[in-house]
């Protein structure tokens, strides 16, 4: 696109003085009284979210993605990303996350370029990929991150806060990044068919209860609420989250609660514990703890915590290409799980 070329040049100069001051980038945005499109394929589009706004002035080709989730919405639109953020703790031995590998080598398309993403954006690196919009709706991005990215190219951040935004909201916005809202949609309505599936199949998981759980060291115990993307990937399997979970309150905007291991006996009604490990070493030193132990659904080993980090990665994001990946592999293990509550 011709825009693209002017988008580096400028950009390039942005990177340099970005690399010496951060925080003495600043964004500016003019709609140059413009009426902005709606996502229906109308441009230009102009999207808000907490950190700025994002003028998207003609349909983008170029399309770069940090967080998660936003890679596997635009390939499912069929807009394969130029260049992804790096996740290596979930890929597999290809070195990127296997649904997103798997989806792209089927279509016969090039393999994004992945980079480093996180507290250390590449910026040099995202500048070569000459974007027109980078997607970051689901991810951590900071206000100093996006003024660069945004002088990039337009970038769309999250509504409210960070790692905070709904998956359905998520696709919502990325298709109307893309001029694609019809699209984005129906993918929102085929991922619920699939759940809707799932669940019909399991009948018997609506009478059963879960929490799911997290730690971040010895003595330390968190929980996920009911709106976090863990959480809401099994509910639509059909189970329940446990009462209890609404009655603890929200740490600092994570979508959890840090309770405290001190804590770990208001789970005492919860048929299912989903949790995850950093490694084997990990889940053995948490789950010796005998407060953790004590926990019901621990001590009788109904338990569900994979030690496959794409799954954990996988089952941790509801997006078009997470979903059927992630369902097939889930219910084994929760089939497995309630044999044991007795």
């Amino acid at each position: 696109m011709n825009s693209a070329l002017g988008r580096r040049r400028t950009a390039g100069a942005v990177i340099a003085v970005a690399v010496v001051a951060l925080a003495s980038c600043s964004t500016t945005t003019e709609n140059g009284g413009t009426e902005a499109g709606t996502g229906d394929g109308t441009f230009p589009v102009l999207i808000e979210s907490a950190l700025g706004e994002a003028e998207i002035p003609e349909s983008p080709e170029r399309v770069v993605t940090l967080g998660q989730g936003s890679a596997e919405t635009a390939i499912a639109l069929g807009r394969t990303p130029v260049g992804v953020e790096r996740y290596d703790w979930g890929s597999d031995e290809t070195g990127y996350l296997p649904w997103v590998h798997q989806a792209i080598t089927e279509t016969g398309e090039e393999l994004p370029e992945q980079f480093t993403g996180g507290e250390d954006i590449d910026f040099p690196a995202i500048v070569e990929l000459a974007p027109d919009v980078i997607l970051a709706p689901w991810s951590g991005i900071t206000q100093e991150q996006f003024d660069i990215l945004n002088d990039i190219a337009p970038t769309v951040a999250y509504p409210g806060l960070a790692w905070s935004t709904d998956w359905d909201e998520q696709i919502e916005l990325i298709g109307r990044a893309l001029g694609m809202s019809d699209e984005a949609a129906a993918l929102i309505t085929d991922i619920e068919d699939r759940f809707a599936e799932a669940a019909a199949s399991r009948p018997e998981y609506a009478d059963v209860t879960f929490s799911y759980v997290y730690t971040t060291g010895p003595g330390t115990l968190g929980v996920f609420l009911p709106d976090e993307q863990r959480v809401a990937m099994v509910s639509r399997l059909g189970l329940t989250v446990d009462p209890v979970v609404e009655t603890f309150p929200e740490t600092e905007g994570t979508d959890s609660a840090l309770i405290g291991l001190e804590q770990a006996d208001q789970l005492a009604e919860s048929d299912l514990v989903f949790t995850f490990y950093s490694d084997a070493e990990t889940r053995e030193q948490i789950e010796g703890q005998p407060l953790y132990a004590a926990i019901p659904a621990v001590s009788r080993d109904s338990l569900v915590a994979s030690d496959e980090n794409p799954f954990v990665t996988a089952s941790s994001m509801i997006n078009p290409l997470t979903v059927p990946w992630t369902i097939d592999r889930y219910l084994p293990l929760i089939d497995d799980a309630i044999s044991r509550i007795g």
